[in-house]
């Protein structure tokens, strides 16, 4: 097949923009979604079209992942303290504005 080191390449693409995970190696223990992203690609039948359109689907795959782990990084990025509770934000919002505020004495 004279597919097959382009279709190996969009693989390796498709999972260098997924998330990365905590533990483990990628390949050892694939996720739910990289094995279902690699059962797809290895049971594309012939009969469902040109082997272009499943290239051209799995290309636009790999544009959608990047665009949504650019996505993420820049909502990280530019919103700080969207995973903090309210009284870290309220304290460094006032640091912003250069104020300290007190130590409050906890029981």
């Amino acid at each position: 097949m004279s597919h097959t080191p382009q279709v190996r390449s969009l693989y390796r693409r498709i999972l260098r923009e997924l998330p990365l995970r905590p533990r483990g190696n990628k390949l050892s223990t694939p996720s739910p979604l990289q094995a279902q992203i690699r059962s797809s690609i290895a049971a594309a039948p012939p009969s469902s079209g040109p082997v272009e359109t499943h290239l051209a689907r799995l290309e636009q795959f790999v544009t959608y992942a990047r665009a949504q782990r650019t996505y993420t990084t820049l909502l990280e990025r530019y919103n700080p303290g969207m995973n903090m509770d309210e009284e870290d934000r309220v304290r460094l919002t006032a640091r912003r504005v250069g104020m300290d505020l007190p130590v409050e004495h906890r029981e």
